[in-house]
């Protein structure tokens, strides 16, 4: 009897985890970074040829970086969204144009329109490593310190955008 009983415990502690599992949202992925300084970086503007972009530049205002890339389908779903909320000017938006190639994201911006203040070209993808991007397209908050103060994973919605990122932008901007 005992033998079949600490099966049983195991079975039904592995059942437990996993409909704790399936109730998480997957793209809800925590990032290390939260209140933690945004990483350092010098990039190239993609726009402006001889210009670049440090985290440096925007210290002392809160500031979205949106990561994109033109090859995304799902940063085409929510450039819409970008568009008409950068147009409100309640916070500055940089891109990160993620691995991609620059005459492609530019053609893609004159076609849909550009929400950005500017983009910074990560070619490489190095600059998304050191944020931790799993995928495109992700936006984060940052504080005027340069702090993280919150990561999106996925497309931005009208939800998530009224509901989490402008509370937050508004608290940090008092």
């Amino acid at each position: 009897m005992r033998r079949f009983l600490i099966p049983l415990v195991v079975f039904v502690v592995l059942v437990v985890f996993l409909a704790i599992g399936l109730t998480l949202n997957p793209r809800d992925v925590p990032s290390p970074l939260k209140d933690k300084p945004a990483p350092a970086f010098k990039l190239p503007q993609l726009a402006a040829a001889g210009k670049t972009f440090s985290p440096e530049d925007l210290k002392g205002k809160v500031w979205l970086l949106n990561v994109w890339a033109s090859w995304c389908v799902s940063c085409r779903q929510e450039h819409p969204l970008l568009v008409s909320f950068s147009k409100e000017g309640k916070v500055p938006i940089v891109g990160l144009n993620y691995k991609d190639q620059a005459a492609d994201a530019k053609n893609w911006l004159a076609k849909f329109g550009d929400p950005y203040v500017f983009s910074a070209v990560d070619a490489d993808g190095r600059v998304g490593i050191d944020y931790g991007v799993y995928g495109v397209p992700e936006t984060y908050v940052i504080d005027k310190a340069g702090m993280i103060r919150m990561k999106h994973t996925g497309p931005i919605t009208p939800e998530s955008l009224q509901k989490q990122i402008l509370p937050l932008v508004a608290e940090l901007s008092k």
